[in-house]
C-alpha cells in the first residue's frame, strides 16, 4: 500500500496511469474555483493529459474556493501533493490515473485569492460553483439583482463575499497595475454557461458602478463550454476500491464513468491550452451540441427517472436493465425529442443516444434513481419544456413528452420525501391531477404558459389520467 504523494509516484503498480511530466516543470496558468469531483474528473484530467504530451506546462491549475468545505477539501489534498486518484468504472474494467494538473490550492481566504487571482500569469479563471450558484432569479431567469449576497457585494465591493464579487475585485485590480483580465471559463451544467456567467458578473458590475460594467464587457472574454462526464460522490466505497484495487491510500479519491466530453466556444483572447490534442472540441457555437446534452442525456435522465422511481428501482443501471424502461427511453427520444433538435454538421442523434443507453446503464457507476429525481421543478424547464415548446410549434408529435410529464407528476404525488425546492406546491397540484389534470400544468414557474396550449393540455390530460388507473408498467407497454 502506497499514501498517495509525489514521493509514490514511481513506486505505485504497473497499472496506474502516473503523470508524464515533472511537477517541476510546471507553472500556474489557471485557477480554478470549486475543486469537486467533476472538475477533478473532468477539466484536471484533460490537463493531465495534455501535459503528459509535452505541452502547454505553463497551464497547471491552482485550485480555490470561499466555501468551508473547500477548506476540508484543500486539507486532504495538500497531504498528498495535491494529486488526485480518478477511477474509471468502464463496465468490463477498472481503470486508474493519478493527475498532477493541479500544483497548488490557494488558501481559503478572501485576500488570499485576490492576490493569486491578480498574478499575471494567471490568464483563465474557470468555475465550477453548482447550477444553482449563479444568482439567477428562478422566474425570469435572469440575473437576480435582489439576492441579499448580490446587494452586499454592491454595497462593499472592496470587501466581496461571492466568487463573481471577488472576480471583479481582481479585474479592477489587474487593471489598476496594467495587467491584462482573465477569460472567465463557466464549466458548469447550464445551458450557455459562458452567457449566463456574464450576465451575472456585468449585473453586479453595473451595481457597482457603470465604468466598471462597460469595461468588463469590452474586454473580458466568457466562453460557453459544455461539459459531460458522470461523476458521483466519494463515499468509504471508493476509498476502498482505491486502496482494494490500485494499492493507493488516498483520502479524496473520484471515481467516474470512462466517457467524457468536452465542446467550447474557442474565444480566450489571452491564450489558452491546446487541449483540442487530447479531445476537447473547440466550436464557434456550443449551442447545437449543448442542446443535444440536455434534450437527450439530461432529459434521458429524467423520462427514466420517474417511471424507475415508481416501479421501485433504486439504481439507474438497474432500470435501465428493465426492458420497458429501456425501450420507453428510446421511444421518448425516437418520437418526439430528436426530430426536432438542430442538426450538428458530424453528428449522429442515434448514435448518441445509443451511447447515452450505454453509460446509463453501466452497473459500475453506481448513479441512483433518487438523484435523478431530485430538483425536479428545477430541470424540467431546462431539459423537457423547451422540446415540448418547439414541438407544439412545429406540430411534431408531444404524446411521449406529455407521458414524461405525467410520470413527474405521479412521481410528486406519491413521493412522500419529494426532494424539492417548490415540494409542497408539486405535491398539492400532482394530488388534484386526480380530478383537475390542468392544476399541474398551472405551476407557471415551471410551465409557463402551458397549460394554455390545448393540444398540450389534453394529451396530458390523457396520460395522466392513465397513470390515476392503470399500472405504470401497462402505460409504458401501451405507449411503445
Amino acid at each position: 500500500m502506497q499514501k498517495l504523494d509525489l514521493s509514490a509516484l514511481n513506486s505505485l503498480s504497473a497499472n496506474v496511469i502516473v503523470p508524464q511530466y515533472s511537477r517541476d516543470d510546471l507553472t500556474a496558468g489557471i485557477v480554478h474555483i470549486g475543486v469537486g469531483n467533476f472538475h477533478r474528473a473532468h477539466m484536471a484530467v484533460y490537463l493531465d493529459a495534455l501535459f503528459s504530451t509535452g505541452r502547454d506546462h505553463d497551464w497547471a491549475i491552482v485550485g480555490a474556493g470561499i466555501k468551508s468545505f473547500d477548506a476540508d477539501r484543500r486539507a486532504a489534498l495538500k497531504e498528498q501533493d495535491w494529486l488526485t486518484t480518478v477511477v474509471e468504472l468502464a463496465p468490463e474494467s477498472l481503470t486508474a490515473r493519478v493527475t498532477g494538473s493541479m500544483i497548488d490550492f490557494c488558501e481559503v481566504e478572501t485576500e488570499a485569492l485576490l492576490a493569486q487571482l491578480c498574478a499575471p500569469e494567471i490568464r483563465i479563471v474557470s468555475l465550477t460553483v453548482t447550477e444553482g450558484g449563479y444568482f439567477v432569479d428562478a422566474k425570469t431567469g435572469l440575473f437576480d439583482a435582489k439576492h441579499p449576497d448580490i446587494l452586499a457585494d454592491a454595497a462593499a465591493p472592496q470587501t466581496p463575499k461571492t466568487v463573481f464579487g471577488i472576480l471583479l475585485l481582481a479585474l479592477q485590480r489587474r487593471r489598476a497595475a496594467g495587467i491584462d483580465p482573465f477569460t472567465i471559463l463557466s464549466c458548469d451544467n447550464l445551458p450557455e454557461n459562458g452567457h449566463v456567467t456574464s450576465n451575472t458578473v456585468l449585473g453586479l458590475a453595473e451595481m457597482i458602478g457603470a465604468d466598471l460594467k462597460e469595461w468588463v464587457q469590452a474586454n473580458v472574454a466568457f466562453p460557453n463550454s459544455m461539459v459531460d462526464c458522470i461523476t458521483p460522490a466519494t463515499t468509504d466505497r471508493e476509498r476502498a476500491l482505491v486502496k482494494e484495487q490500485f494499492g493507493i491510500i488516498d483520502s479524496a479519491p473520484v471515481a467516474c464513468e470512462p466517457f467524457r466530453q468536452w465542446v467550447m466556444e474557442d474565444n480566450f483572447p489571452f491564450g489558452r491550452p491546446r487541449l483540442e490534442h487530447v479531445g476537447v472540441t473547440f466550436v464557434g457555437n456550443v449551442t447545437p451540441y449543448e442542446t443535444m446534452k440536455l434534450r437527450i442525456l439530461n432529459a434521458g435522465h429524467a423520462a427514466i427517472a420517474y417511471p424507475g422511481a415508481l416501479l421501485g428501482y433504486e439504481f439507474v443501471h438497474e432500470a435501465m436493465a428493465d426492458e420497458d424502461i429501456r425501450a420507453w427511453l428510446i421511444h421518448v427520444m425516437r418520437t418526439d425529442v430528436m426530430p426536432i433538435l438542430p442538426p450538428i454538421d458530424g453528428e449522429s442523434f442515434e448514435d448518441y443516444l445509443q451511447m447515452c443507453v450505454e453509460r446509463f446503464s453501466n452497473p459500475r457507476v453506481g448513479d441512483t434513481i433518487d438523484r435523478l429525481c431530485l430538483d425536479g421543478s428545477n430541470r424540467q424547464p431546462k431539459f423537457v419544456v423547451p422540446t415540448i415548446q418547439e414541438a407544439l410549434a412545429a406540430g411534431t408529435s408531444l404524446k411521449a413528452l406529455a407521458l414524461e410529464v405525467a410520470f413527474w407528476c405521479k412521481y410528486c404525488a406519491d413521493c412522500p420525501d419529494l426532494q424539492d425546492e417548490r415540494a409542497e406546491v408539486l405535491r398539492t397540484a400532482a394530488l388534484a391531477s386526480r380530478t383537475d389534470p390542468s392544476a399541474f400544468l398551472k405551476i407557471t414557474s415551471v410551465f409557463g404558459d402551458l397549460a394554455h396550449e390545448e393540444r398540450f393540455a389534453i394529451e396530458f390530460a390523457a396520460q395522466i389520467d392513465q397513470l390515476w388507473t392503470l399500472d405504470v408498467r401497462d402505460v409504458i407497454r401501451g405507449t411503445i
